[in-house]
């Protein structure tokens, strides 16, 4: 019998919300080993008028590296601390995705924050996203 769990890489996006760590402990007991995950956060693109860039108080370099000295510090408090970290720029869906198929991802496992009505409306669904546009099985999670 061939098991349905993924032999490849298992792409996880996480935001920090406590749903996407959940899926980070779920996509750890999916593999073997933690160095056959991923962990993926999306940072918005700035705007040239966003006060940081005017003033040149933030940059994108300066970003990524508080993104990825935070997703080190998460990773190490659930025990993750040898998984590959990719900080990537834009739409999160899109960008998700791109990062799976880069990676040849087996599975993408992504928490659902469960927005509805207007909110899912005027926000979107990341979730639904992925789903949409990914290449490989997508593991939905939700509470």
């Amino acid at each position: 019998m061939m098991s349905w769990l993924p032999r490849k890489t298992v792409v996880v996006p996480v935001d920090f919300s406590e749903d996407a760590l959940a899926a980070l402990d779920t996509a750890r007991e999916l593999v073997k080993d933690v160095s056959h995950l991923r962990v993926v956060h999306v940072l918005p693109v700035l705007e040239p008028a966003d006060p940081g860039i005017i003033w040149h108080t933030i940059d994108d370099r300066s970003r990524e590296k508080h993104a990825r000295d935070a997703l080190c510090k998460v990773l190490q408090e659930h025990d993750c601390g040898e998984v590959e970290i990719a900080i990537r720029f834009g739409d999160p869906g899109h960008e998700i995705v791109q990062y799976a198929q880069e990676v040849e991802a087996g599975l993408i496992t992504v928490a659902s924050h469960g927005r509805t009505g207007l909110a899912h409306i005027l926000i979107g669904s990341v979730a639904e996203r992925i789903v949409r546009l990914a290449r490989c099985p997508v593991l939905v999670l939700k509470k």
